[in-house]
């Protein structure tokens, strides 16, 4: 399973792909998370760790699995500089009730510490705008997010 991973992820990032795979998406969607653990210079291993929850409950991972997607989307972030090769696949493949899934998990990360940083919140901005996302969708997970980090709700996770 991780040699497919792998393999999966040197054809979509290495070569252009007609048609990316579900595991080249898990791929695009860890890296946007990734980068609003990034947005503030460092990502502490509770940011990584909630990621990798996020991502076994948004795509129903084993730890396995969910480590190696998680450590190639580390590797993914750091060769681009840009956001938009991820973006270009989530676009090109997820439904608008899936990007808004990923903006309201990258709120989770950003409020993972219980506080939001300015460039956790511009990159999630950036990100949400370029997928498209509603400004009153964008606005709304982040409330239920902040109302959940706070104590005032569940996580529906």
């Amino acid at each position: 399973m991780i040699d497919s991973i792998k393999a999966l992820f040197n054809r979509v990032f290495e070569a252009p792909a007609d048609a990316p795979t579900e595991h080249d998406l898990h791929v695009a969607a860890a890296a946007l998370l990734l980068e609003v653990g990034y947005a503030d210079s460092e990502i502490s291993e509770q940011e990584l760790a909630r990621i990798a929850q996020l991502l076994r409950g948004a795509f129903g991972l084993d730890e396995e699995e969910t480590r190696a997607l998680l450590s190639l989307a580390v590797q993914a972030h750091d060769r681009h500089a840009s956001v938009y090769p991820f973006v270009r696949l989530i676009n090109e493949r997820f439904a608008m009730a899936e990007k808004r899934r990923i903006v309201e998990d990258m709120w989770r990360v950003a409020y993972t510490d219980r506080r939001l940083d300015k460039y956790e919140e511009y990159q999630i901005r950036k990100i949400a705008e370029l997928l498209h996302v509603p400004h009153q969708a964008y606005i709304q997970a982040k409330l239920r997010v902040k109302q959940q980090a706070m104590g005032g709700g569940t996580d529906k996770d």
